[in-house]
């Protein structure tokens, strides 16, 4: 495919997002019947998608328009691409821009020029204050690609040295000591023996970072409660050097999950019952996503302020179902990936207020500006 060809798949992949089409299964759609794109223009493809849907409202208004076109000429405008080198209308390309296509588009200003909804842009300024617009514009940007050295398997230069030995190259990341950015090879992962045989898990740096803030220590009983995927029960498991319990609302979430236990070596039950006490208990509750909305950019324009008001609700019943859970003395860890306060620091405050005795013990709201993705995790201690 010519990267002109490719920017006309974007704009009709966008066109079917734009009906209602979850983005995934637009692509996958498109891949299907599309045999004669390699896995080069799959990859180009997607990332022209991704770009658009990360700047949804302004590359609609910097191409004067809200379809896939439009969104594709505002953002080869906004990347200062020369749209007319593409929109030949030779081949597959795009058909060439007609006058008033030229004329239109503008500047965008305010919660748009930041590629947030208007009735968020309040609760994200209260919940941010100063960092409130360097927050959203990381978050117009692609993500780093960050590894997770698994500790019971190889050490940091082990690693290092194995993805090298592949082409991948990788740099220490500050915010958690298992932490490697990807900076070269990031599409060969993946497929590379350091990650099939263990060596190395894909897992965002501040994700590492909320399981590094945990108080773990050898022979403590601790659960997952909402394992999803399993990435953070993998990390507790390597830091503990023994097992750790995982449970799920919905099992198939962590269907995957046994499969990268065997492969990285680490030692995690999967329990649809769990029975306290346990040492500690990590809930890492469903939430608006908004810390990795750089990464699952839909979640940002598919949220409502009546979606997060449910959210919240069902973050409190959460709290509430694992609270018996948590032996004296014990930990109950709270993590979202978002950088909102409803879904932090309020549902915090609004749990101790409820339960006398309990503390904070620590809190930490984590920026894409510090790296990884927008993470809070706070350690609430049970009364003795």
């Amino acid at each position: 495919m010519t990267p002109a060809a490719r920017v006309q798949a974007a704009a009709e992949i966008l066109d079917r997002i734009a009906a209602g089409t979850p983005a995934e299964q637009a692509l996958l759609g498109w891949s299907r019947a599309s045999r004669f794109a390699g896995s080069k223009d799959r990859a180009a493809v997607r990332d022209h998608v991704f770009d658009a849907l990360r700047r949804w409202r302004s590359a609609a208004a910097s191409g004067g328009g809200e379809s896939g076109r439009a969104r594709m000429l505002g953002l080869l405008r906004q990347q200062s691409i020369d749209p007319d080198t593409l929109f030949t209308g030779e081949g597959h390309a795009p058909q060439p821009l007609d006058a008033a296509e030229h004329a239109a588009g503008r500047v965008p200003e305010g919660p748009e020029a930041l590629d947030l909804p208007d009735w968020l842009w309040p609760d994200w300024q209260a919940s941010l204050g100063g960092a409130a617009a360097q927050a959203a514009e990381d978050l117009r940007h692609r993500a780093p690609v960050f590894l997770r050295i698994n500790t019971l398997k190889a050490t940091p230069d082990q690693a290092i040295a194995a993805l090298s030995s592949e082409g991948i190259a990788t740099r220490a990341a500050p915010l958690a000591d298992t932490a490697l950015e990807v900076i070269e090879g990031a599409r060969k992962v993946a497929r590379c023996k350091a990650f099939t045989d263990g060596l190395v898990e894909l897992q965002d740096a501040a994700s590492q970072a909320v399981v590094a803030a945990l108080p773990l220590a050898p022979g403590q009983r601790v659960l997952d409660y909402c394992a999803g995927g399993g990435g953070k029960a993998l990390a507790m498991a390597a830091r503990l050097s023994g097992p750790v319990e995982a449970h799920d609302a919905n099992p198939a979430r962590m269907s995957d999950l046994p499969a990268r236990a065997t492969r990285a070596g680490a030692a995690v039950e999967i329990t649809q019952a769990p029975r306290g006490p346990y040492d500690l208990v990590l809930c890492d509750v469903p939430c608006s996503g908004s810390g990795s909305w750089r990464r699952a950019p839909e979640g940002k324009w598919r949220l409502t302020a009546e979606g997060l008001a449910d959210l919240t609700r069902l973050q409190g019943q959460i709290l509430e179902a694992v609270t018996p859970l948590v032996g004296a003395g014990g930990t109950l860890a709270y993590a979202t990936c978002s950088m909102l306060k409803a879904e932090n620091g309020d549902r915090v405050a609004a749990f101790l207020a409820d339960h006398p005795g309990w503390t904070l013990a620590q809190e930490r709201q984590f920026l894409p500006s510090d790296g990884g993705d927008g993470f809070y995790v706070a350690c609430l201690t049970a009364p003795e």
